[in-house]
Order: structure tokens, then sequence, then C-alpha cells
């Protein structure tokens, strides 16, 4: 690729594979920002945007593609990918990836690319499937450890990072954050939380305590994850509250403070969250909330990454440690004073960037609607059975709608068939059949009806009603 000049092909002759969108984002800018000499043509493909704008920039020719696996092998399904003349993959946060089961995704994607090749597997962590999978499709590969002495299984805990644990009580976690983002030194910071709906509520929370704070999870829409994101990266809000979907990869500078709302599930998570801050020979912030319900996960990530704190101290809001430790100023509230809370834009000063349509591009073979297989949309079901209905409640013979079959309502009086006639006047039509049981004569001495005796038992033995 260095031999060869950018532009003289269509096709890709780079491939990197990234686990996030947001990821995929933050590589391929960072790769724009290194190629503006050579003239290197970036291209980015994700799920959650629109196929047209991706398809076009593959038509016009690219060097180098990022993308998530799933919208690399639809691409490549679509014949829009070629990756016959692809001579370097990149994976990054390989072991992510594992976790979130693209493993058979990153096989079915290194088959199609040629045997010749130069294949780079980057992971903060190095369990043992991804040294398989290296193994499998790596020839003669060179393990690299970049980090300092205090690795563990290959996570770098760095010493310029300053963790802390506290043993809190839930319903006082929302005024130890507030006051920790209060903290003499405190700049960009990001909360991390296990649920989406502990994202939003945090975020709320320190929203309406007069931070400027925004929430990024898998339930938010492409478009607003990436609002979220520029308006972190911009410093129009200063506080980004995630979920692990934003703890792997991304680099923000000045990140001051990582704070662990919930205690994660294990060492890498904690591992990975934390290396948001402290980069770039930067120093950095940790804290950890642990609920009493969180001491045994805690336990067993002091253990692997030996914190020494097993049994971190019972922490309340006004605690003296607490101040002291975090370097909070004396007297600070669980409210942002009035006359900060202008320091930021906030989120809505970010602008909302109109990502197409993200369905299915034309001439696929799922339908219109990307996916669905041309299913209808619940309204379209809705209006479509109101005129089943409609012409069900209309009756009078067989309609030519091609709806349900039109069924007639038969009305007796006396167990006599009784119709309308033109008039308006009632027709009363005899039964034909004998029945069954002798006839007898009705109210108005004509016509016969059936009289049907009901059969009573006790122990299985019929009795006569009128012998009872």
């Amino acid at each position: 690729m260095a031999q060869e000049r950018p532009g003289t092909s269509k096709r890709p002759r780079a491939l990197v594979v990234v686990p996030t969108r947001e990821l995929a984002i933050q590589v391929a800018a960072d790769l724009t920002t290194a190629s503006k000499r050579s003239g290197g043509r970036i291209l980015t493909v994700y799920g959650g945007r629109s196929y047209e704008p991706q398809i076009n920039g593959l038509k016009e020719g690219v060097d180098v593609v990022v993308g998530t696996p799933g919208r690399l092998l639809d691409l490549e399904n679509q014949k829009h990918l070629r990756l016959d003349e692809v001579a370097a993959v990149v994976l990054d946060e390989a072991d992510k990836m594992l976790d979130l089961g693209f493993l058979p995704d990153i096989e079915r994607i290194l088959k199609k690319i040629p045997a010749e090749r130069q294949v780079m597997l980057f992971s903060a962590t190095m369990p043992s499937e991804i040294v398989t999978l290296s193994r499998n499709y790596l020839r003669q590969p060179t393990h690299v450890r970049a980090g300092d002495d205090n690795e563990i299984d290959g996570s770098a805990i760095t010493s310029r990072i300053a963790q802390h644990a506290f043993r809190t009580h839930q319903m006082d976690k929302p005024e130890m954050l507030a006051r920790l983002l209060q903290s003499q030194d405190h700049g960009q910071s990001m909360v991390f939380c296990q649920t989406k709906r502990a994202c939003d509520r945090v975020a709320g929370e320190l929203n309406d305590r007069g931070f400027a704070a925004a929430a990024v999870h898998g339930d938010l829409g492409q478009s607003q994850r990436e609002r979220a994101l520029r308006a972190f990266r911009n410093g129009k809000i200063n506080i980004l509250v995630a979920t692990d979907v934003a703890a792997r990869g991304l680099d923000v500078d000045d990140v001051t403070h990582v704070v662990n709302y919930e205690t994660p599930d294990d060492e890498k998570t904690y591992t990975h969250r934390i290396g948001r801050t402290g980069r770039a020979g930067r120093t950095g912030t940790a804290v950890t909330f642990v609920d009493w319900q969180e001491m045994p996960r805690w336990k067993l990530i002091n253990g692997a990454l030996d914190l020494n704190n097993a049994e971190p101290e019972e922490t309340y809001s006004t605690s003296p440690h607490f101040f002291e430790a975090l370097n909070i100023p004396k007297g600070t509230k669980g409210r942002l004073a009035a006359d900060k809370r202008g320091e930021f834009a906030g989120l809505e000063a970010e602008e909302v960037e109109d990502i197409g349509d993200t369905g299915q591009p034309r001439g696929g073979d799922r339908g219109d609607r990307g996916g669905r297989g041309g299913r209808k949309v619940r309204g379209e079901r809705k209006e479509r059975g109101g005129e089943q209905g409609g012409r069900r409640k209309s009756g009078g013979g067989s309609g030519d709608g091609g709806g349900g079959r039109s069924r007639s309502r038969r009305r007796t009086r006396n167990g006599e068939n009784v119709t309308q006639a033109e008039g308006g006047s009632e027709k009363v039509t005899v039964k034909a059949d004998a029945p069954a049981s002798g006839p007898e004569k009705s109210a108005e001495g004509e016509g016969t009806r059936r009289v049907r005796r009901r059969r009573r038992t006790r122990g299985g033995v019929r009795r006569d009603p009128e012998n009872t």
C-alpha cells in the first residue's frame, strides 16, 4: 500500500473492522487526518445510516474502508463492496467483537479476502478465543504488548490513574455524583451505568441539577448518539453518561474523571472503562460506587487487579474523607451554582444530523423496508383491519372488495324464521320439518316448535323429573 499511490484503484486496499459505530467514526476521522498529504480516500460504513451515500462512495472509489462487521458483510453480499484486492486487514478491539458475538462474521470476512494479506489484530485483553483466532488466520503472528509493569492478562492499569472505591448507598449516589463532578481538577467526565434506563435516569438527574450532560446507549437512534458524542468532543457538554457501548476505543481529549456509577461485571470491563482517562501522558481519576449488593463483584475485581481495597470505606455525600480524596471544595452542594450553569452550551446547541433513509437500498431482495421482507407496518395492518371490519358491518351480499364472506343474520320469533319484506312488514316462515318429539301448538295456534326436555342425572342414574 505504501508503494502504490492512492486513487489508482476503485477497490479498497485496506479494511478496518471495528465493533461499534462510534469507534468506526473515530477511526475514520483519525485516518482522514493522517492521510491528508497522501490523498488517501477513507470511507466509513456502519448500520443505522443510509445505504445510498455508502454505496456511492464505493462506486467512486476508496482506498480504506472502516466499518462494522454487519454492514460490511451486507454490502459485500450485495456486490457493492469488493474485497478481492484487500492487502491489509485491521481488527480493532477484537475482544469486544468477540463479546458481541461477531466472531463468525469476522471469520466470513477473512475468508473473502485474498490469502496474501497482512492481518493486524488489536485488543486491550487477549482471551483464549482471540489467541485461537490469531493462530488460525495469522501467519507466524508476533505478539506485541504495550504497557507498563502493571499489566494483568494484557490489560494495562497505568499508574497515572488514581483509583478510588467508596461503599455507597443507592439513594445517596446522585448527591455524591453531583458533588464529585464539582471537584477542583474536574474537566470532561464519563459516567458509566449498567443499564440503558439507568443512563437516562442519571443524565436527567444531572441536567435537573444544572449540569450539561447527555446519555449514550443502544436504545438511542444513531443520529442521537452521534449528536451526543459530537457535543462531548466539541465541549458543548462536559459529562457523558454511557453504557459499555461507549467504553471501548473512544479517545476523547481531556477526560479527567471516569465514574463507575454502578460496579462493572468483571475486571475487564473495569479496565476498559477507566481507560478512557489518563491517556496520552495525562493523569486521571477513576471513582467506583459500590452498593452493598455489588460487593461480591467488587471483591472479584479487586482480587483480579490487586487493588488492595477489598472492603471500601462506607461513604456518604457529606463524608469528610470523600471531599478530601477527590479534592472537592468544602461546602459544595448537590446542585450546580447558578453562576456556573452557563459555561457549556448544552446538548441543544449541537445540531441533529440528517442520516437519511436507513432501510435497504433499491434493488434489494428484502423488500422496500430494509430487512423486513416487505411486511406491512402496524398502521397499514390497522387500516386494512378497519376496512374489513367496515365491509363486515355493511353486510348485504358478496362484496367486490375481496374481503371476508358476508353473513346474513337470521331473526327468529318463537322458534320461527322472520324475514323483512320490502314494505317494511315482517313475514313469518313456517318450518317444514316435523318435530322429533311431537308437535306443540304455538301461542297463535300455527306452526310447530320442538320441545327439548333436560335430562337430569344423579350419580350417573337418570331421573324422571315427573317422579322426583
